[in-house]
């Protein structure tokens, strides 16, 4: 079988011209090193890379959900937890990610384990339960301030689960439990108190005006006639007992003179 040259330098270009053209989507950029040089970034769209000469990098702009593995987190007040975390990042550099770090996926990945490890650390377990929001936005900060040199922009940082061991869970419920009855009681004996003076007034409205002591005595004798009952205790005030105290204190001291 004869090959003609022709053709075959033919077919060679070919695979040469369809080996340059690359297609970048809008999302897509295309970091270009020449002879192992940095050139360009170029996209979106139709780029030519010559083959052997030139190379490209894909680099995807879109933001990128990443799943933070669940790591063990010794809380400032040596409690043991298991926390799952997913932060929001995306390139903003594209030249900076390929050049200043080999794979910015992967760094990015245990740079937010280690920092999610650090900064728990640092707070008791009431506060990572508590406060999620604050430790949420001083993990995005630092992991945004360390991935900058690498033209990463971490957006958002959620922590997803704090996962307790059983016997935890249970002190809790308990501190729980007991913080519930104290507040009963604190509210029980508020109301207590507000009753008492309540009473203490209304005894110093009745004492002030003897009006309004017979109109309490008539309100009394009308509770107990409505309701059915054989005996009936007819309320005397102590006053109608003053002039006979009176009077048998002066019996005594004119007995104890004429002896």
């Amino acid at each position: 079988m004869i090959f003609n040259p022709f053709f075959v330098a033919l077919l060679i270009v070919l695979l040469l011209v369809f080996a340059s053209i690359k297609v970048l989507y809008e999302y897509e950029r295309g970091v270009v090193f020449f002879l192992g040089r940095f050139q360009a970034v170029k996209g979106p769209g139709l780029i030519i890379v010559i083959p052997v000469v030139q190379q490209m990098k894909r680099v995807d702009l879109r933001t990128v959900v990443m799943d933070v593995p669940s790591q063990d987190v010794i809380s400032r007040d040596n409690v043991s937890v298991k926390v799952d975390a997913v932060i929001y990042f995306r390139v903003l550099d594209p030249q900076r990610a390929i050049i200043q770090v080999e794979d910015y996926y992967n760094a990015t990945s245990q740079l937010a384990q280690t920092t999610l490890r650090s900064v728990l650390g640092q707070h008791e377990l009431d506060e990572m339960l508590a406060g999620r929001d604050e430790l949420n936005r001083d993990i995005q900060n630092i992991l945004d301030t360390e991935t900058d040199i690498w033209g990463i922009k971490v957006s958002n940082v959620e922590i997803k689960r704090v996962d307790l061991d059983e016997s935890m869970v249970r002190a809790i419920a308990r501190q729980a439990e007991a913080e519930r009855e104290r507040r009963a009681k604190v509210i029980n004996a508020e109301g207590e108190f507000q009753a008492a003076d309540r009473i203490r007034q209304a005894a110093e409205i009745i004492a002030s005006q003897p009006q309004a002591l017979q109109l309490r005595y008539l309100q009394t004798l009308n509770d107990i006639g409505i309701q059915n009952n054989t005996t009936v205790v007819f309320p005397v005030p102590l006053d109608l007992f003053e002039p006979l105290l009176e009077s048998r204190k002066c019996d005594t001291c004119s007995k104890s003179l004429v002896e």
